[in-house]
Protein backbone atom coordinates (compact mmCIF):
# COMPACT_ATOMS: atom_id res chain seq x y z
CA UNK A 1 0.00 0.00 0.00
CA UNK A 2 2.10 2.87 -1.24
CA UNK A 3 -0.23 5.03 -2.31
CA UNK A 4 -1.13 7.88 0.20
CA UNK A 5 -5.01 9.64 0.60
CA UNK A 6 -6.26 12.64 1.56
CA UNK A 7 -8.29 11.13 4.23
CA UNK A 8 -8.84 7.94 5.92
CA UNK A 9 -12.18 7.05 7.07
CA UNK A 10 -13.18 4.22 9.73
CA UNK A 11 -16.56 2.65 10.28
CA UNK A 12 -19.21 2.54 8.05
CA UNK A 13 -21.78 4.10 10.17
CA UNK A 14 -23.96 6.73 8.80
CA UNK A 15 -22.32 10.09 10.02
CA UNK A 16 -18.97 8.61 8.30
CA UNK A 17 -20.48 7.66 5.09
CA UNK A 18 -22.35 10.97 4.29
CA UNK A 19 -18.64 12.49 4.97
CA UNK A 20 -16.73 10.18 2.98
CA UNK A 21 -19.48 10.47 -0.06
CA UNK A 22 -19.58 14.53 0.34
CA UNK A 23 -15.31 14.74 0.40
CA UNK A 24 -14.96 12.17 -2.53
CA UNK A 25 -17.90 14.88 -4.63
CA UNK A 26 -14.86 16.97 -3.62
CA UNK A 27 -12.27 15.45 -5.20
CA UNK A 28 -11.02 14.38 -1.89
CA UNK A 29 -8.78 10.71 -2.32
CA UNK A 30 -10.98 8.79 0.17
CA UNK A 31 -10.00 4.81 1.83
CA UNK A 32 -13.03 3.84 3.61
CA UNK A 33 -12.64 0.97 6.35
CA UNK A 34 -14.44 -1.26 8.29
CA UNK A 35 -13.51 -3.93 11.00
CA UNK A 36 -17.73 -5.61 10.03
CA UNK A 37 -18.27 -7.33 7.10
CA UNK A 38 -21.40 -5.17 6.63
CA UNK A 39 -21.99 -1.83 6.03
CA UNK A 40 -23.85 0.78 8.83
CA UNK A 41 -21.71 0.01 11.82
CA UNK A 42 -23.76 1.32 14.89
CA UNK A 43 -26.58 2.43 12.40
CA UNK A 44 -26.89 -0.92 10.56
CA UNK A 45 -29.40 -2.86 9.45
CA UNK A 46 -29.00 -6.51 10.36
CA UNK A 47 -31.00 -9.92 8.99
CA UNK A 48 -32.24 -12.42 11.10
CA UNK A 49 -28.77 -14.24 11.23
CA UNK A 50 -26.58 -11.30 12.02
CA UNK A 51 -29.41 -10.13 14.48
CA UNK A 52 -29.34 -13.44 16.47
CA UNK A 53 -25.20 -13.71 16.49
CA UNK A 54 -25.27 -10.38 17.47
CA UNK A 55 -27.27 -10.49 21.04
CA UNK A 56 -28.00 -14.66 21.25
CA UNK A 57 -24.43 -16.25 19.89
CA UNK A 58 -25.62 -19.53 20.85
CA UNK A 59 -29.36 -19.63 19.51
CA UNK A 60 -30.58 -19.72 15.98
CA UNK A 61 -33.77 -17.79 14.94
CA UNK A 62 -37.14 -19.60 15.75
CA UNK A 63 -38.42 -20.77 11.69
CA UNK A 64 -41.85 -19.03 12.34
CA UNK A 65 -40.20 -15.42 12.26
CA UNK A 66 -39.62 -16.41 8.01
CA UNK A 67 -36.86 -16.21 5.85
CA UNK A 68 -33.59 -14.54 6.64
CA UNK A 69 -33.57 -12.76 3.61
CA UNK A 70 -37.05 -11.11 4.74
CA UNK A 71 -35.28 -8.75 7.61
CA UNK A 72 -33.43 -5.61 7.74
CA UNK A 73 -33.83 -4.64 11.52
CA UNK A 74 -32.37 -1.64 12.16
CA UNK A 75 -29.77 -1.04 15.30
CA UNK A 76 -30.65 2.34 15.68
CA UNK A 77 -34.46 3.76 15.19
CA UNK A 78 -34.67 7.07 13.85
CA UNK A 79 -37.07 8.41 10.94
CA UNK A 80 -36.01 10.99 8.47
CA UNK A 81 -37.91 14.45 9.17
CA UNK A 82 -39.56 14.91 5.23
CA UNK A 83 -38.49 19.04 5.68
CA UNK A 84 -35.30 18.10 7.67
CA UNK A 85 -31.34 18.28 6.81
CA UNK A 86 -30.85 14.86 5.85
CA UNK A 87 -33.36 14.61 3.39
CA UNK A 88 -31.51 18.28 2.09
CA UNK A 89 -28.27 16.07 1.72
CA UNK A 90 -29.97 13.03 0.29
CA UNK A 91 -31.56 15.64 -2.46
CA UNK A 92 -27.95 17.92 -2.64
CA UNK A 93 -25.78 14.90 -3.04
CA UNK A 94 -28.60 13.13 -5.61
CA UNK A 95 -28.31 9.67 -3.36
CA UNK A 96 -32.06 9.43 -3.86
CA UNK A 97 -31.41 8.01 -6.81
CA UNK A 98 -30.37 5.07 -4.87
CA UNK A 99 -33.21 4.47 -2.23
CA UNK A 100 -36.96 4.24 -2.35
CA UNK A 101 -38.63 5.93 0.60
CA UNK A 102 -42.40 5.28 2.39
CA UNK A 103 -43.95 7.20 3.92
CA UNK A 104 -44.63 6.60 8.19
CA UNK A 105 -47.76 5.81 8.88
CA UNK A 106 -48.69 7.74 12.19
CA UNK A 107 -46.99 10.12 14.73
CA UNK A 108 -48.61 9.62 18.25
CA UNK A 109 -47.92 10.63 21.88
CA UNK A 110 -48.66 9.21 25.35
CA UNK A 111 -51.11 11.42 27.68
CA UNK A 112 -53.30 10.36 30.77
CA UNK A 113 -52.30 6.73 30.12
CA UNK A 114 -53.92 6.38 26.36
CA UNK A 115 -52.61 6.84 22.84
CA UNK A 116 -53.20 9.86 20.97
CA UNK A 117 -52.76 10.55 17.44
CA UNK A 118 -50.63 14.06 17.24
CA UNK A 119 -53.40 16.35 14.96
CA UNK A 120 -51.80 16.31 11.19
CA UNK A 121 -54.48 18.48 10.04
CA UNK A 122 -56.64 21.97 11.76
CA UNK A 123 -59.64 19.16 11.39
CA UNK A 124 -57.39 16.92 13.47
CA UNK A 125 -56.47 19.26 16.16
CA UNK A 126 -60.31 20.29 16.14
CA UNK A 127 -61.16 16.65 16.77
CA UNK A 128 -58.36 15.91 19.26
CA UNK A 129 -58.90 14.18 22.92
CA UNK A 130 -55.26 16.17 23.68
CA UNK A 131 -57.06 19.40 24.64
CA UNK A 132 -60.46 20.53 26.00
CA UNK A 133 -62.49 22.91 24.14
CA UNK A 134 -61.18 26.73 25.34
CA UNK A 135 -57.27 24.72 25.20
CA UNK A 136 -58.10 24.18 21.63
CA UNK A 137 -58.96 28.17 20.53
CA UNK A 138 -55.68 29.03 22.55
CA UNK A 139 -53.37 26.80 20.74
CA UNK A 140 -55.00 27.75 17.58
CA UNK A 141 -53.80 30.96 18.49
CA UNK A 142 -50.16 29.86 19.43
CA UNK A 143 -49.88 28.51 16.14
CA UNK A 144 -51.43 30.83 14.14
CA UNK A 145 -48.64 33.34 15.72
CA UNK A 146 -46.08 30.83 14.82
CA UNK A 147 -47.35 30.40 10.69
CA UNK A 148 -47.57 34.23 10.38
CA UNK A 149 -44.21 35.14 12.48
CA UNK A 150 -41.88 37.59 9.93
CA UNK A 151 -38.39 38.36 11.72
CA UNK A 152 -38.63 41.79 9.56
CA UNK A 153 -42.59 42.78 11.13
CA UNK A 154 -42.73 44.03 14.21
CA UNK A 155 -46.48 43.39 13.72
CA UNK A 156 -46.35 39.88 13.96
CA UNK A 157 -44.48 39.47 16.94
CA UNK A 158 -47.22 40.10 19.42
CA UNK A 159 -44.70 41.97 21.27
CA UNK A 160 -42.24 39.08 21.63
CA UNK A 161 -38.76 39.14 21.06
CA UNK A 162 -37.49 34.84 20.18
CA UNK A 163 -34.16 35.74 20.69
CA UNK A 164 -34.66 37.09 23.80
CA UNK A 165 -37.88 35.67 25.48
CA UNK A 166 -38.11 32.41 26.62
CA UNK A 167 -40.24 29.73 25.76
CA UNK A 168 -41.85 29.56 28.96
CA UNK A 169 -42.90 33.17 28.25
CA UNK A 170 -44.56 32.17 24.70
CA UNK A 171 -46.54 29.85 26.38
CA UNK A 172 -47.56 32.00 29.31
CA UNK A 173 -48.23 34.31 26.85
CA UNK A 174 -51.00 31.70 25.14
CA UNK A 175 -51.77 30.56 28.25
CA UNK A 176 -51.36 27.35 27.18
CA UNK A 177 -51.81 24.35 29.70
CA UNK A 178 -48.86 21.99 31.22
CA UNK A 179 -50.48 19.17 29.42
CA UNK A 180 -49.82 20.99 25.82
CA UNK A 181 -46.67 22.71 26.20
CA UNK A 182 -45.53 19.14 26.84
CA UNK A 183 -47.44 18.08 23.49
CA UNK A 184 -45.85 20.70 21.78
CA UNK A 185 -42.73 20.38 23.17
CA UNK A 186 -41.61 16.56 23.26
CA UNK A 187 -44.61 15.38 19.93
CA UNK A 188 -43.52 18.59 17.66
CA UNK A 189 -40.30 20.23 18.67
CA UNK A 190 -39.15 16.73 19.64
CA UNK A 191 -36.93 17.65 22.95
CA UNK A 192 -36.41 14.91 25.08
CA UNK A 193 -36.43 16.92 28.70
CA UNK A 194 -37.72 19.63 29.70
CA UNK A 195 -34.50 22.20 29.73
CA UNK A 196 -35.61 23.87 26.37
CA UNK A 197 -38.53 26.21 28.68
CA UNK A 198 -36.43 28.28 29.85
CA UNK A 199 -34.01 29.08 27.25
CA UNK A 200 -34.90 31.25 24.46
CA UNK A 201 -37.75 30.14 21.79
CA UNK A 202 -35.92 30.79 18.71
CA UNK A 203 -34.84 27.62 18.84
CA UNK A 204 -38.53 25.81 19.79
CA UNK A 205 -39.85 28.25 17.07
CA UNK A 206 -37.56 26.84 14.56
CA UNK A 207 -38.21 22.81 15.53
CA UNK A 208 -42.29 23.34 15.53
CA UNK A 209 -41.74 25.05 12.20
CA UNK A 210 -39.66 21.88 10.78
CA UNK A 211 -42.28 19.91 12.17
CA UNK A 212 -45.17 20.97 10.67
CA UNK A 213 -43.91 21.88 7.36
CA UNK A 214 -42.33 18.63 6.78
CA UNK A 215 -46.39 17.29 7.93
CA UNK A 216 -47.76 19.72 5.17
CA UNK A 217 -45.41 18.31 3.20
CA UNK A 218 -46.77 14.43 2.82
CA UNK A 219 -49.67 14.98 5.36
CA UNK A 220 -50.15 11.78 8.03
CA UNK A 221 -46.69 12.11 9.32
CA UNK A 222 -43.49 14.19 8.65
CA UNK A 223 -41.54 11.41 8.84
CA UNK A 224 -39.96 8.90 5.57
CA UNK A 225 -38.43 6.11 5.75
CA UNK A 226 -36.08 4.20 3.36
CA UNK A 227 -37.56 0.91 2.18
CA UNK A 228 -35.08 -2.34 3.39
CA UNK A 229 -34.43 -0.90 6.74
CA UNK A 230 -31.51 2.59 7.68
CA UNK A 231 -28.60 0.67 6.59
CA UNK A 232 -29.34 1.65 3.09
CA UNK A 233 -28.68 5.04 3.75
CA UNK A 234 -24.60 4.18 4.61
CA UNK A 235 -24.67 2.39 1.44
CA UNK A 236 -25.72 4.80 -0.84
CA UNK A 237 -23.48 7.27 0.56
CA UNK A 238 -20.55 4.65 -0.15
CA UNK A 239 -21.44 4.01 -3.36
CA UNK A 240 -21.52 8.16 -3.82
CA UNK A 241 -18.27 7.91 -2.59
CA UNK A 242 -16.86 5.11 -5.38
CA UNK A 243 -18.56 6.60 -8.19
CA UNK A 244 -16.37 9.87 -7.27
CA UNK A 245 -13.46 7.66 -6.91
CA UNK A 246 -13.12 6.57 -2.95
CA UNK A 247 -12.38 2.99 -2.20
CA UNK A 248 -14.17 0.74 0.14
CA UNK A 249 -12.61 -2.01 2.43
CA UNK A 250 -15.23 -4.18 4.35
CA UNK A 251 -14.03 -6.71 7.33
CA UNK A 252 -10.73 -5.09 7.85
CA UNK A 253 -9.36 -5.31 11.59
CA UNK A 254 -7.58 -1.81 12.31
CA UNK A 255 -4.57 -2.92 14.20
CA UNK A 256 -3.04 0.74 15.20
CA UNK A 257 -3.60 4.29 14.42
CA UNK A 258 0.09 5.68 13.68
CA UNK A 259 0.95 9.05 14.31
CA UNK A 260 4.82 10.83 14.25
CA UNK A 261 6.74 12.55 16.76
CA UNK A 262 4.07 15.25 17.19
CA UNK A 263 1.09 12.96 17.65
CA UNK A 264 -0.10 13.89 14.32
CA UNK A 265 -1.64 11.12 11.99
CA UNK A 266 0.01 9.44 9.65
CA UNK A 267 -1.56 6.62 8.64
CA UNK A 268 -3.37 3.27 9.40
CA UNK A 269 -2.17 0.00 10.22
CA UNK A 270 -4.43 -2.88 9.36
CA UNK A 271 -3.61 -6.78 8.24
CA UNK A 272 0.25 -5.78 9.07
CA UNK A 273 -0.21 -3.18 6.15
CA UNK A 274 -0.01 0.36 6.88
CA UNK A 275 -1.73 2.95 4.63
CA UNK A 276 -0.66 6.67 4.62
CA UNK A 277 -3.35 9.53 4.68
CA UNK A 278 -3.32 13.36 5.79
CA UNK A 279 -6.20 12.72 8.09
CA UNK A 280 -8.85 10.68 9.81
CA UNK A 281 -12.47 10.46 10.39
CA UNK A 282 -13.60 7.28 12.31
CA UNK A 283 -16.21 6.43 15.24
CA UNK A 284 -15.35 6.68 18.59
CA UNK A 285 -15.06 2.59 18.82
CA UNK A 286 -12.12 2.88 16.72
CA UNK A 287 -10.16 5.28 19.14
CA UNK A 288 -10.40 3.82 22.61
CA UNK A 289 -14.17 4.54 23.38
CA UNK A 290 -14.15 2.88 26.98
CA UNK A 291 -10.73 3.10 27.59
CA UNK A 292 -9.25 5.50 29.99
CA UNK A 293 -7.73 8.72 29.09
CA UNK A 294 -8.19 7.76 25.08
CA UNK A 295 -9.37 10.57 22.54
CA UNK A 296 -13.35 10.24 23.33
CA UNK A 297 -15.35 10.71 26.43
CA UNK A 298 -18.73 9.42 27.72
CA UNK A 299 -21.00 11.91 27.51
CA UNK A 300 -22.80 13.27 30.45
CA UNK A 301 -26.24 11.96 29.47
CA UNK A 302 -24.25 8.74 29.82
CA UNK A 303 -25.87 5.77 27.63
CA UNK A 304 -29.22 4.56 25.54
CA UNK A 305 -31.10 1.65 26.44
CA UNK A 306 -32.82 0.49 23.41
CA UNK A 307 -35.43 -2.68 23.52
CA UNK A 308 -35.77 -4.16 19.41
CA UNK A 309 -39.16 -6.20 19.55
CA UNK A 310 -40.38 -8.81 16.89
CA UNK A 311 -44.56 -8.60 17.62
CA UNK A 312 -47.20 -10.30 15.39
CA UNK A 313 -49.38 -7.43 15.32
CA UNK A 314 -49.67 -3.53 15.18
CA UNK A 315 -49.31 -1.78 18.68
CA UNK A 316 -52.98 -1.23 20.00
CA UNK A 317 -53.97 2.40 19.83
CA UNK A 318 -52.57 3.42 16.96
CA UNK A 319 -55.29 2.56 14.44
CA UNK A 320 -53.66 -0.21 13.28
CA UNK A 321 -50.76 1.42 11.60
CA UNK A 322 -48.07 -0.22 9.37
CA UNK A 323 -45.69 2.46 11.27
CA UNK A 324 -45.55 4.73 13.63
CA UNK A 325 -43.43 7.02 16.15
CA UNK A 326 -44.82 7.14 19.59
CA UNK A 327 -43.17 9.72 22.37
CA UNK A 328 -44.19 9.20 25.78
CA UNK A 329 -43.01 12.20 27.33
CA UNK A 330 -41.24 12.49 30.55
CA UNK A 331 -43.43 13.98 33.15
CA UNK A 332 -46.06 11.49 32.13
CA UNK A 333 -44.20 8.64 33.82
CA UNK A 334 -42.21 10.77 36.03
CA UNK A 335 -39.10 11.17 34.56
CA UNK A 336 -36.49 13.49 33.16
CA UNK A 337 -36.00 12.26 29.66
CA UNK A 338 -38.75 10.93 26.76
CA UNK A 339 -38.94 7.36 26.14
CA UNK A 340 -39.22 6.73 22.11
CA UNK A 341 -40.97 4.12 20.44
CA UNK A 342 -40.44 3.51 16.76
CA UNK A 343 -42.30 1.21 14.61
CA UNK A 344 -41.83 0.03 11.14
CA UNK A 345 -43.42 -3.83 9.25
CA UNK A 346 -43.14 -5.70 6.37
CA UNK A 347 -44.40 -2.80 4.29
CA UNK A 348 -41.12 -0.89 4.68
CA UNK A 349 -39.37 -4.72 3.24
CA UNK A 350 -37.58 -4.89 6.98
CA UNK A 351 -39.60 -8.26 7.95
CA UNK A 352 -42.09 -11.04 7.15
CA UNK A 353 -45.20 -10.48 6.65
CA UNK A 354 -47.06 -10.16 9.68
CA UNK A 355 -44.16 -9.38 11.77
CA UNK A 356 -43.53 -6.16 13.47
CA UNK A 357 -40.48 -4.26 15.02
CA UNK A 358 -40.63 -2.07 17.25
CA UNK A 359 -38.07 -0.51 19.06
CA UNK A 360 -38.54 1.20 22.21
CA UNK A 361 -35.61 3.55 23.52
CA UNK A 362 -34.88 6.38 25.98
CA UNK A 363 -31.73 7.70 28.04
CA UNK A 364 -30.12 5.56 30.75
CA UNK A 365 -31.25 7.52 34.07
CA UNK A 366 -31.11 4.34 36.83
CA UNK A 367 -29.03 1.09 37.73
CA UNK A 368 -32.01 -0.84 35.94
CA UNK A 369 -31.61 0.42 32.58
CA UNK A 370 -34.69 -2.34 31.39
CA UNK A 371 -36.87 -0.79 33.84
CA UNK A 372 -37.01 2.49 32.74
CA UNK A 373 -38.27 1.24 28.96
CA UNK A 374 -41.17 -0.36 30.84
CA UNK A 375 -43.94 2.03 30.10
CA UNK A 376 -42.83 1.68 26.71
CA UNK A 377 -42.91 -1.96 26.48
CA UNK A 378 -46.24 -1.95 28.19
CA UNK A 379 -47.89 0.09 24.98
CA UNK A 380 -46.82 -3.14 22.44
CA UNK A 381 -48.81 -5.65 23.09
CA UNK A 382 -47.86 -8.91 23.52
CA UNK A 383 -44.11 -9.22 22.56
CA UNK A 384 -42.78 -12.32 20.16
CA UNK A 385 -39.10 -11.64 21.11
CA UNK A 386 -37.18 -8.96 22.38
CA UNK A 387 -33.46 -8.05 22.24
CA UNK A 388 -31.75 -5.30 24.21
CA UNK A 389 -28.85 -2.90 24.09
CA UNK A 390 -27.22 -0.64 26.17
CA UNK A 391 -24.92 1.76 24.35
CA UNK A 392 -22.65 4.72 25.94
CA UNK A 393 -22.58 7.86 24.18
CA UNK A 394 -19.15 8.77 23.21
CA UNK A 395 -17.90 12.29 21.81
CA UNK A 396 -14.46 13.94 21.00
CA UNK A 397 -12.61 15.29 23.40
CA UNK A 398 -10.80 17.55 20.86
CA UNK A 399 -11.57 18.95 17.59
CA UNK A 400 -9.13 17.04 15.41
CA UNK A 401 -7.33 20.08 14.14
CA UNK A 402 -3.98 19.58 15.84
CA UNK A 403 -3.62 15.67 15.17
CA UNK A 404 -5.90 15.17 12.06
CA UNK A 405 -7.93 13.00 13.81
CA UNK A 406 -11.35 13.85 13.71
CA UNK A 407 -14.33 11.78 15.93
CA UNK A 408 -17.47 11.39 15.24
CA UNK A 409 -20.06 10.94 18.14
CA UNK A 410 -22.62 8.27 19.10
CA UNK A 411 -25.80 7.86 17.77
CA UNK A 412 -27.95 9.51 20.45
CA UNK A 413 -31.57 9.03 21.77
CA UNK A 414 -33.09 11.29 19.41
CA UNK A 415 -35.78 9.60 16.76
CA UNK A 416 -34.43 11.97 13.73
CA UNK A 417 -31.49 12.41 12.27
CA UNK A 418 -31.15 15.72 12.54
CA UNK A 419 -28.75 15.81 15.13
CA UNK A 420 -27.01 13.46 12.69
CA UNK A 421 -26.78 16.01 10.40
CA UNK A 422 -25.49 18.49 12.84
CA UNK A 423 -22.20 16.45 13.63
CA UNK A 424 -21.79 15.80 10.00
CA UNK A 425 -21.54 19.73 9.34
CA UNK A 426 -19.26 20.29 12.46
CA UNK A 427 -16.75 17.55 11.25
CA UNK A 428 -16.83 18.70 7.68
CA UNK A 429 -16.10 21.91 8.89
CA UNK A 430 -13.43 20.94 11.48
CA UNK A 431 -12.03 18.78 8.13
CA UNK A 432 -12.15 21.17 5.55
CA UNK A 433 -12.23 24.54 7.54
CA UNK A 434 -15.36 25.41 5.42
CA UNK A 435 -19.08 25.21 5.81
CA UNK A 436 -21.26 22.60 4.42
CA UNK A 437 -23.37 24.28 1.64
CA UNK A 438 -26.08 21.97 0.22
CA UNK A 439 -28.87 22.94 -3.24
CA UNK A 440 -32.17 22.44 -2.92
CA UNK A 441 -34.51 20.17 -4.92
CA UNK A 442 -37.26 17.66 -4.39
CA UNK A 443 -37.37 13.78 -2.92
CA UNK A 444 -40.20 11.03 -4.21
CA UNK A 445 -41.84 9.70 -1.89
CA UNK A 446 -44.75 6.67 -1.83
CA UNK A 447 -47.85 6.65 -0.44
Amino acid sequence: MDEEYDVVVLGTGLTECILSGLLSVEGKKVLHMDRNDYYGGDSASLNLTQLYRKFRPNQTPPTELGRDRDYAVDLVPKFIIASGELTKILVHTDVTRYLEFKQIAGSFVYRDGKISKVPSTEMEAVRSPLMGLFEKRRAKKFFEFLQSWRDEDPSTHQGINLDRDSMKTVYEKFGLEPGTQDFIGHAMALYLDDDYITKPARPTYDRIILYTSSMARYGKSPYIYPLYGLGELPQSFARLSAIYGGTYMLDKPIEAIVTDDDGKFVGVTSAGETVKAKQVIGDPSYFGAGQEGGKVRVLEEGKVVRAICFLNHPIPGTEDSDSCQIIIPQNQVNRRNDIYIAMVSHTHNVCAKDIYVAIVSTIVETSTPELEIAPGLSLLGPIYDKFVDITPLYTPTSSGEADNIFITRSYDATSHFETVVEDVQDVWKRVTGKDLVLKKREVEVQG
